[in-house]
């Protein structure tokens, strides 16, 4: 997910989650935004990693520039601090530090889990394309080489 996207999930979700702070709703009943949340947040993550070490092809193919992408990953980064920082002062003024506490390692799993899934995925996956579009160019080449050849030879006798 790019880093855009990914940031106005976490900002829908991080505003149900204002809203429900506000109205006195527990963190329990807010679990659905609260992980969409941070799983938006994973994806920012994720999006900033690959913006510094883009894919071969990305880097050739890209609509966009890896400047441009490292700008919107480094943008989306720093309101998703933002964001952290006020959910932070919320849950520990409403629920006090252990709250804290027990969100920060269950938004630990929720990356873990997605590093171990959506993104090991989506990078097999990359790599696999990577690989089938370089023997396709390779192979093209050398079509092309041999069929050069053997018109040269053809028409040089």
């Amino acid at each position: 997910m790019d880093p855009v996207s990914a940031m106005a999930t976490a900002s829908a979700a991080f505003g149900v989650l204002k809203k429900g702070f506000a109205i006195g709703r527990d963190i329990e009943s807010m679990a659905s935004d609260l992980s969409r949340w941070m799983g938006a947040l994973s994806d920012i993550d994720q999006a900033e990693r690959e913006a510094k070490n883009p894919p071969i092809f990305k880097k050739l193919f890209a609509g966009k520039s890896v400047e441009q992408e490292a700008i919107e990953a480094f943008a989306a980064k720093r309101k998703a601090q933002q964001q952290r920082e006020e959910l932070k002062q919320w849950i520990q003024l409403t629920m006090g530090q252990t709250a804290w506490d027990d969100l920060i390692r269950m938004e630990g799993n929720i990356r873990k889990q997605r590093q171990e899934t959506l993104y090991l995925q989506r990078e097999r996956r990359q790599k696999f394309i990577e690989v089938v579009v370089i023997i396709l160019s390779v192979s093209t080449l050398a079509v092309l080489f041999v069929g050069g050849i053997w018109l040269a030879v053809k028409h040089g006798r």
